[in-house]
């Protein structure tokens, strides 16, 4: 594999990258971390990112500086139902979508990272025998992604516990501001950014950028508890769902303040001495890379792949992990404020966290690329 800090380029003209992917943050922020790896390594890098006219991608691909492409949705059914009578010609569509935007960028490689537009990239690629990356950020792989494993010169998986073909674990691609934050160093900046007292054992609960309605009103039983204690609690509710009091405005408490929103997340992890929050592969990376003790409350739908990603760092003592449908109040008053009462035992969960954060996925990720394309090679 190349070292991307040492790479030169082979005859044939300028890198051009293709990344697919989208929908959701979740397969939004590692594509862009990974052409941003990328660019870092090849700065004359043509970089173009493929999703749908519909997800976030519309929005944060942009804001990076990047070009975009949309091609059309092609969720795949799951039992039979009219939907399914229309997949092939859909799907023959998009595939035709896909040849031509890979073409008309002279693609020398698709990376893909999941989602409803990566199947027709996959196939597109394959017919006009483009290499392929893909990266798998979830204990249980996509079904677009097992299609592109077949084909794929290489496939990296943010969790060794993932079971794809010809995968190799790299972590989870992830912001530079995040990959190489230094809690300890930044904390007295971040959480005057934030509005928090500089000394005090603080609390950030946090939903995701979409809240989570069942965190939230658990919390607000608690804040009692926690000012009490002396923690203070900087609660990101979730664009709109701030936490309301009885007479109709935002919930105010001693020790407690509500943001809807934060951009730059590295400020949050540097400000905690304990995360509450859900357990999506990214945060569950992102935490282990910074070495940010956390509790973690799976999301109670789906597969139980919430509750997958976090099982490493709970198996090591790096994380609790209490089930949605019992966490309270009193679970958390019983749990969460002892704990981040403790800065011994935190210290400990920080270290082993650590020990099983990957920093540089985001770089992994670009050798793969840069190796797929044959066009460099290690000086």
């Amino acid at each position: 594999m190349t070292n991307t800090a040492n790479a030169v380029s082979r005859p044939g003209g300028p890198l051009s990258v293709v990344l697919a992917g989208g929908g959701s943050a979740g397969h939004v922020s590692p594509l862009l971390a990974i052409a941003a790896a990328v660019r870092r390594a090849v700065p004359e890098t043509a970089i173009l990112a493929v999703g749908t006219a519909d997800g976030l991608e519309t929005r944060l691909v942009p804001a990076a500086g990047h070009e975009l492409a949309t091609i059309a949705r092609i969720p795949l059914p799951r039992r039979p139902s009219p939907e399914l009578l229309k997949l092939p010609g859909r799907m023959r569509a998009a595939i035709a979508d896909g040849r031509r935007v890979l073409t008309e960028a002279g693609a020398d490689v698709l990376v893909g990272v999941g989602g409803y537009v990566c199947t027709p990239m996959y196939l597109a690629a394959r017919h006009l025998g483009v290499p392929i990356v893909v990266h798998e950020a979830n204990t249980k792989a996509g079904l677009a992604n097992k299609v592109g494993a077949r084909y794929a010169a290489h496939v990296g998986t943010a969790f060794a516990a993932t079971k794809i073909r010809g995968g190799q674990l790299v972590g989870m691609p992830m912001r530079a501001a995040v990959s190489g934050l230094d809690r300890a160093a930044a904390r007295a900046g971040a959480r005057e950014r934030l509005g928090l007292d500089a000394e005090a054992p603080t609390l950030i609960v946090t939903g995701g950028s979409l809240g989570a309605l069942h965190l939230n009103t658990a919390l607000a039983g608690a804040l009692e508890a926690l000012a009490g204690a002396g923690i203070q609690t900087l609660h990101i509710t979730g664009r709109g769902k701030a936490v309301m009091a009885d007479d109709g405005g935002p919930l105010t408490a001693p020790r407690y303040r509500q943001l809807e929103y934060v951009d730059a997340m590295e400020d949050a992890y540097a400000a905690a001495d304990l995360l509450l929050c859900r357990s999506g592969a990214g945060t569950v990376s992102e935490v282990a890379a910074v070495g940010l003790p956390a509790v973690f409350v799976p999301l109670p739908v789906g597969n139980g792949e919430q509750a997958r990603n976090a099982a490493g760092l709970v198996a090591a003592d790096a994380a609790l992990l209490v089930p949605d449908a019992q966490l309270n109040a009193a679970w958390i008053e019983a749990n969460v404020v002892p704990l981040c009462l403790d800065p011994q035992r935190l210290a400990g969960m920080s270290s082993r966290a650590a020990g099983l954060g990957i920093r540089d996925a985001a770089e992994r990720m670009a050798d793969m690329v840069l190796a797929a394309s044959g066009k460099w090679q290690q000086q």
